[in-house]
């Protein structure tokens, strides 16, 4: 039988974090991080991972597991989080489980079977060509696009890598409640420019040369939001104010695919954003 489980989801920047800290601590819980940064090592200040003084007021579980160049799959992911569940679970406390990368919440909430892994010798060929290159061959191959990321080269390979396959997966898994985050356009992004600018003045470029420096700019690790679009700047071919631009965005463009990720599902109950607590909580209690 499955465990009880909370789902915290919502764009980049719409308070996730604050929620389920608040959340975790009223409600005896622990927290999962599903998103596809803060599970390496390295990247603490682009990605708004939660602080030391933020882990320390909750557990947290699936941060800084891996390298910041290690592969890592949503497949990996939905092994390690059903496994925190479990243990979280059995310790009597309620394991709740927060992000804003979908496919790797879909992964554990709808049991996903993934695909097997693709032959490095093609992925390595398809790394040599652009997005253009790779969505022509797409078209020649007359494979579906569909819901695919076109912007996002990885995803334009793996759907190559499995002739278009899609992963099968079964109905929301039980005692399961799903809270979604709703804020204002407007005001999305004008907290995504504040946290931006608190990224900046926390030291983001000294983090970002740090990673350049130790493992190039093509490794996987650079090409995360907050950290690809530095690559001018220390060419000298690009101000920091242009970065800053850059890097907001980046920001806006992800949290517009984000919500279109979490729009699709019906199981979400959506909260506006600043959320009364007392009634989230009241929910929460009442649902779960």
């Amino acid at each position: 039988m499955n465990k009880q489980l909370l789902v915290i989801v919502g764009e980049t920047a719409s308070g996730k974090t604050a929620l389920a800290l608040e959340l975790a601590q009223r409600l005896n819980g622990e927290i999962i991080c599903a998103d596809s940064w803060t599970v390496r090592r390295g990247v603490n200040i682009g990605t708004a991972k939660p602080s030391t003084k933020e882990q320390a007021m909750v557990p947290h579980h699936l941060l800084d597991i891996v390298e910041p160049c290690q592969d890592f799959t949503a497949a990996v992911f939905k092994d390690l989080a059903n496994e925190a569940i479990t243990d979280i679970s059995n310790r009597g406390k309620l394991p709740i489980m927060v992000g804003g990368t979908g496919l790797y919440i879909d992964s554990v909430l709808y049991d996903y079977s993934f695909l097997p892994a693709g032959d490095r010798g093609l992925r390595k060929e398809l790394n040599q060509l652009s997005i253009k290159q790779l969505l022509q061959k797409i078209n020649n191959l007359e494979l579906d696009a569909g819901e695919v990321d076109v912007r996002n080269k990885r995803r334009l390979i793996r759907l190559i890598e499995t002739n278009g396959a899609r992963p099968q997966h079964s109905r929301l898994r039980e005692h399961t409640l799903i809270i979604g985050l709703k804020t204002e356009r407007q005001e999305l992004k004008r907290r995504i420019e504040q946290r931006i600018d608190r990224m900046l003045a926390a030291g983001l470029e000294s983090e970002v040369r740090e990673l350049a420096e130790r493992y190039g700019w093509d490794s996987e690790v650079l090409k995360g939001v907050g950290y690809a679009q530095w690559r001018g700047y220390f060419a000298g071919t690009e101000s920091l104010q242009n970065v800053r631009q850059k890097i907001i965005k980046a920001t806006n463009d992800l949290a517009k695919r984000q919500r279109t990720w979490f729009k699709r599902n019906n199981s979400i109950h959506w909260f506006t954003t600043p959320v009364n607590l007392a009634e989230v909580v009241e929910f929460c209690t009442t649902n779960l």
